[in-house]
């Protein structure tokens, strides 16, 4: 029973140390503690334990037993010293095998937390990094039409530029032009009214030789 307990100790320590340390046996450990806990697994561990603890209790019975008939008689047998000290280190053993145990299934769950933890982190990780990737594409985008709409508004500003000269010399050419139509509106001006002079000259002259044929006949 002693050698027993000692196995289960030793063992349950070794897989503590297992489970705290990184090495290569702790995934197996891992998958094994896993399937420990599915299907009749966690039955099977809890009749253990229940019977330890019953063992358990009935030791510290018996040492209570042993302390009570010592009490009473005055004094303690060898005998009974000696049951005494193997149901103290049963006790002692089950016990300490009992609290292993609990650990190495604290230890197991919360390294199983843990690591869903670190994948949802991971998950969480990889959305912010496709998101990221999203908004550096939409960034590109963005800073391509932006590329684009000033290269084009250049493009604009130089046609508008060519046509505000182009609107520049079109308005000189029709100020010079119109200077040009009231010189010749002034020089028609002027004709015209030579010309009426050059009439009434002939006016008069024709009046004149009119005259001067009339008079020679008489």
């Amino acid at each position: 029973m002693i050698q027993l307990l000692f196995t289960g100790i030793f063992s349950e320590m070794a897989l503590i140390l297992i489970l705290v340390f990184k090495t290569p046996f702790r995934k197996l450990v891992l998958m094994g503690l896993d399937r420990v806990k599915r299907g009749s697994g966690p039955i099977i561990v809890k009749t253990v334990a229940g019977t330890i603890l019953v063992v358990l209790i009935s030791s510290v019975y018996s040492m209570m037993k042993i302390q009570k008939r010592g009490i009473d008689e005055g004094f303690v047998n060898p005998t009974d010293q000696v049951l005494m000290a193997k149901h103290l280190l049963e006790a002692t053993l089950m016990g300490a095998m009992l609290f292993l145990a609990l650990m190495i299934d604290r230890l197991h769950h919360y390294i199983r937390e843990l690591r869903m933890r670190r994948k949802s982190m991971e998950a969480v990780k990889k959305q912010s990094r496709v998101a990221e990737d999203g908004k550096a594409e939409e960034n590109k985008a963005l800073g391509e039409e932006m590329t684009t709409l000033r290269a084009r508004l250049k493009q604009l500003e130089s046609e508008l530029e060519v046509k505000t000269k182009e609107a520049h010399a079109s308005e000189t050419n029709a100020v010079a032009l119109r200077k040009q139509s009231e010189g010749f509106l002034l020089e028609y001006d002027r004709l015209l009214e030579e010309n009426q002079n050059l009439r009434n000259q002939l006016q008069s002259l024709d009046l004149r030789l009119s005259r001067s044929g009339s008079k020679k006949n008489t």
